[in-house]
C-alpha cells in the first residue's frame, strides 16, 4: 500500500501540475476556447494509461507460468529503467518546465485545437504510461492486490486534491522539496522492484544463482504475512532472497541514490508556488 501510494502521489501530482500550468496559461492569455481541447487530450492520456495497465494485467494472467515469470521480470527491469530516467529527467528539467509548456501552448495555438489536445496528451501520457508500468511491476513485488489498490486510489486522490489546491493557490507548496523527497522514495521502491524482477529471471534460468540464497526466513516470517507485505512494498524485502538479488539491489540503490542526491549547480523551482 505504501509503495503504490508513493508512486501514485508522485506521478499523479506531476501530471496535475502539468495540467495546472497549461490551464493557468490558457486563462492568463485568454485562450478559453482551447480548454476543451486540453481536457480531451488529458482524458485520452488517462484512458491510454489505464488501457496499458489492463493489457499488462491481462497478458500476465494469460501466459504460462514460465512465460509469466519471464514477462514479469522483463517488465520490472524496463519499469525501473524508465522510472530512474524520469526521476533524473524531472530533476534536470523541472526548473524550466513552465516555460517549455507555455511555449508549446503558444505553438499549438497557431495550429488549432488538435495541436492543443496533442500537447496535453503527450505531457500527461508520459506520466500515466510510466505509472501504469511501474504500478504493474510493483503489484508483482508485493504479490497482493487489495492493499496496493487502496494505496493507488489514495495516492491519486491526494495528488488530484493537492494539484487543485496549488492551481487555486489555496496552499503554499514547495514542489522542489516534494520532488526530491518522493524521488528518493521512488528510487528505494525501484530497487526492490528490480530485485524482484531479477528473482523472476533467476527462477526461469535466465540468470544464475537461484539456489544461492542470502537468506530464507519463510519459517520465521510467512511470505503472505502483513509484516512481509509491508517490507516488500516499502523496501522490496523478500523472505527468500538470493545473493544476486541482494547485490543488484545494493548496487542500484548506492549508485543511483548517490548520483540523485549529488548537489546541482542550478536550483529547481525557485518559488513555492510552481
Amino acid at each position: 500500500m505504501l509503495s503504490t501510494f508513493i508512486i501514485a502521489l508522485r506521478e499523479g501530482l506531476e501530471a496535475a501540475l502539468i495540467v495546472g500550468i497549461l490551464l493557468a496559461y490558457l486563462t492568463k492569455t485568454h485562450r478559453f476556447h482551447l480548454r476543451k481541447a486540453l481536457w480531451i487530450g488529458v482524458t485520452l492520456a488517462v484512458t491510454v494509461s489505464l488501457a496499458l495497465g489492463a493489457v499488462l494485467s491481462f497478458t500476465s494472467h494469460e501466459l504460462t507460468p514460465y512465460s509469466e515469470e519471464a514477462f514479469a521480470g522483463i517488465m520490472a527491469v524496463i519499469a525501473v529503467a524508465l522510472v530512474t530516467w524520469m526521476v533524473f529527467w524531472m530533476k534536470r528539467t523541472a526548473r524550466n518546465m513552465r516555460n517549455e509548456l507555455e511555449n508549446k501552448v503558444d505553438q499549438a495555438t497557431g495550429m488549432g485545437t488538435l495541436a492543443m489536445a496533442s500537447t496535453a496528451f503527450v505531457a500527461v501520457a508520459r506520466e500515466g504510461l510510466e505509472t501504469a508500468l511501474f504500478i504493474y511491476a510493483n503489484f508483482r513485488t508485493v504479490k497482493s492486490s487489495f492493499a496496493p489498490s487502496i494505496g493507488l486510489v489514495l495516492g491519486l486522490a491526494t495528488a488530484i486534491g493537492l494539484g487543485f489546491l496549488i492551481y487555486r493557490r489555496t496552499i503554499s507548496f514547495n514542489v522542489s522539496k516534494f520532488l526530491q523527497i518522493t524521488g528518493v522514495a521512488l528510487i528505494i521502491v525501484a530497487a526492490g522492484v528490480l530485485a524482484h524482477g531479477i528473482g523472476d529471471l533467476q527462477e526461469i534460468g535466465w540468470l544464475p544463482g537461484s539456489t544461492t540464497l542470502a537468506w530464507n526466513i519463510d519459517s520465521t516470517l510467512a511470505p503472505d504475512s502483513l509484516l512481509a507485505g509491508i517490507l516488500a512494498g516499502s523496501i522490496g524485502f523478500a523472505t527468500t532472497t538470493t545473493w544476486l538479488q541482494v547485490g543488484i539491489w545494493a548496487l542500484y540503490l548506492a549508485s543511483i541514490m548517490s548520483s540523485y542526491l549529488a548537489p546541482t549547480k542550478k536550483v529547481l523551482f525557485s518559488t513555492t508556488h510552481e
